[in-house]
């Protein structure tokens, strides 16, 4: 059967080819994409939508610093940071209920009512703690948090036991206790929980970080559930179950 000059002129053709749409400057090169580079050791969230808060469960949060900023291990970053939770805790509607302060990131364990909430909460944080960081280390400005914070919601008594476990003994987890007189990192609000189970009396090393009473049950009875917390624990890589 002889084939139509339609079908001819097609096979003729081979198949469609794509059609190159990107962007290029006037003598036909690529042009380059605007903004910074990406940065192949970014360990932080890229830009995504955030998921929805609920008043019921509390927001395990990690934020890291610039490199230039230092130890933040330091007792003039701790002043810097502890009055930056200082302030934080005049809102009503978001709560650091637990700190602990890492040599180059903070976690904290927050209570927010909502989503835009945990956002305004944590906006005001870090623009507060820069300011006071900058002031302490007598840097000449400049950014101190160059990433988005790293938000987890904690939703069941494991995961709030092992949140907790997580921010309190942090420091065991970095080898920071290594040879500290202390059973308590004296850069974390671990001497504002009376859940340990070793019973301490150790008094606090410095004014401690003005962290709020916990109002979730998650915080408050849940996560005994899960067994207690004793200030030895060295805590996993990753503080959900």
């Amino acid at each position: 059967m002889k084939a139509s000059p339609r079908t001819r002129w097609r096979g003729g053709r081979g198949p469609q080819k794509s059609l190159d749409l990107r962007a290029r400057n006037r003598d036909g090169t690529l042009r380059k994409k605007r903004g910074p580079k990406p940065d192949p050791r970014r360990r932080d969230p890229h830009h995504v939508s955030r998921p929805e808060i609920s008043a019921r469960y509390p927001v395990h949060v990690v934020l890291r610093t610039r490199p230039e900023v230092g130890n933040l291990r330091r007792w003039h970053a701790y002043r810097a940071i502890r009055r930056a939770i200082a302030l934080c805790s005049a809102r009503h509607d978001y709560r650091v209920v637990h700190a602990s302060i890492q040599s180059n990131h903070l976690h904290l364990l927050v209570e927010a009512d909502d989503k835009r909430a945990l956002a305004r909460g944590m906006q005001g944080f870090a623009i507060c703690a820069a300011k006071r960081l900058n002031r302490e280390l007598r840097r000449a400005g400049g950014e101190v948090f160059p990433f988005r914070y790293h938000a987890t919601p904690v939703t069941n008594p494991t995961q709030a036991r092992n949140a907790i476990a997580y921010i309190l003994n942090n420091w065991r987890r970095h080898r920071a206790d290594l040879h500290a007189p202390f059973r308590i990192d004296p850069f974390s609000s671990g001497f504002a929980f009376h859940g340990w189970r070793d019973a301490h009396d150790e008094a606090p090393r410095t004014v401690p970080l003005p962290v709020v009473r916990a109002t979730s049950w998650l915080l408050t009875d849940g996560w005994k559930r899960a067994g207690p917390i004793d200030t030895h624990e060295i805590p996993g890589p990753d503080p959900i179950p």
